[in-house]
């Protein structure tokens, strides 16, 4: 009873804050955030009146369901997208991707060296600010997207494939970070190429099962009489993919976005396909979604506002203009609009997932232990970061979207 609890308290609460953002004009996504915050804020001064609520942070279960809010979230993604347009832009969206991973790493390093003090875990202090800034929440990205309309657009396809490549560049500064953290070393050559042989080996086998496997698949559907067999075959193909990126050291997130890219109009019947797109749609922004964005506003710890306000808003400051300065270049050399490549850098600057994911990492290895002044509020001060990202940036993108639509689109390279 105690998760069918949760779960009524989260549904009900993201559902009545996502309809009042829509009604003032914002994505629902907000809503669900500041819902998450706000119950967070309420359980936090009155524990004891919500045990089942107070430590939902260690609650496997309840992580499994959050897990799966973001698998379900690049899987819907995946399917919304054409592959083709990805193709036909991947060169653009690598060097959107670079700029939006090589400026917030320098600016989170050089952010450390100015604040924090002189230690032995100083170094590594610098270098975990700046993976931070560096990556891109890319679920939180895709809702956005998804609640604004512009997925499918030319300007949400460059975002969301320019932060799936920066999602892979993270792998090589997380092994970067925890090789310094652990032993006090960063891996060598070796290692890099074993990372990299993996996401080439992975793209291969996603790329056999997607044009090979799944087609297959889809011609034999007629044959089956059981029912819904459509929607499970897109899923046993999407977990087969995540548990692939999990085995070769990947992101299961990265997974689900393949399996769902390669699920297409062409994979099975026009009437099969939009009845699993609108299966996947339900499950997805009706439930998962909802639940896995009320679950970071509930991670949101005050303490930076009061005990490192300068830091925090340093932090803040530098985690947007890195990617809207870094990935707004690279769009802007592209040939987008100065007004697309904001929309671009804006729409990168959600993190989330895996930021909190890697702030977790650092705190088990002991990054932030001894710490004293600004250390000490390390952590926070990134999940405060995270979440007051993901919260801002679908308000700007909404703006700046508006202010786009009475332009003339920019003039890409065929």
């Amino acid at each position: 009873m105690e998760l069918f609890y949760i779960l009524l308290v989260l549904l009900v609460l993201t559902r009545a804050f996502g309809e009042l953002a829509e009604q003032l004009g914002q994505p629902s996504l907000v809503g669900e955030l500041v819902a998450g915050i706000s119950l967070g804020a309420i359980v936090a001064s009155f524990p004891e009146s919500f045990p089942e609520l107070s430590d939902l942070g260690n609650n496997p279960v309840f992580n499994s369901i959050t897990d799966l809010g973001m698998f379900f979230l690049m899987l819907y993604a995946g399917v919304e997208m054409q592959p083709h347009k990805i193709l036909k832009h991947a060169q653009g969206s690598l060097a959107v991707a670079l700029g939006g991973m090589l400026v917030p790493l320098a600016l989170g390093v050089g952010l450390g060296w100015v604040f924090l003090p002189e230690s032995e875990l100083r170094a590594a202090q610098c270098l975990f600010l700046g993976v931070a800034l560096a990556i891109t929440a890319v679920p939180a990205t895709v809702r956005i997207l998804t609640d604004l309309g512009q997925l499918n657009s030319l300007v949400g396809q460059t975002i969301v494939s320019a932060a799936v490549f920066d999602d892979l560049l993270s792998l090589v500064l997380l092994t970067w970070m925890t090789g310094v953290i652990v032993a006090d070393t960063p891996p060598g050559t070796g290692e890099f190429l074993l990372l990299s042989g993996k996401v080439l080996l992975f793209f291969v086998l996603t790329g056999f099962g997607g044009r090979i496997i799944f087609p297959w698949g889809g011609r034999s559907m007629h044959r089956l009489k059981i029912n819904e067999m459509e929607m499970s075959a897109v899923l046993v193909g999407a977990f087969a993919f995540a548990v692939l990126a999990e085995l070769l050291g990947l992101h299961f997130i990265v997974g689900a976005f393949m399996a769902g890219l390669y699920f297409g109009r062409s994979t099975i019947s026009e009437e099969s396909y939009e009845r699993v797109q609108q299966t996947l749609s339900g499950m997805t922004f009706g439930f998962l979604a909802p639940i896995f964005f009320a679950s970071i506003g509930l991670q949101m710890h005050f303490s930076p506002v009061v005990d490192a306000p300068v830091f925090l808003i340093a932090l803040t400051l530098c985690a947007f203009a890195g990617k809207i300065l870094g990935a707004g270049a690279g769009a802007r050399a592209i040939g987008f609009t100065s007004t697309e490549s904001a929309a671009i850098g804006i729409g990168m600057s959600p993190r989330g997932a895996v930021e909190l994911v890697i702030a977790g990492i650092a705190l088990e290895a002991g990054l932030f232990d001894s710490g004293t002044g600004v250390v000490e509020h390390l952590f926070s001060a990134v999940v405060f970061m995270s979440v007051i990202t993901t919260v801002v940036s679908p308000v700007m993108l909404a703006w700046v979207f508006r202010k786009r639509a009475s332009e003339p689109p920019g003039k890409l390279p065929h």
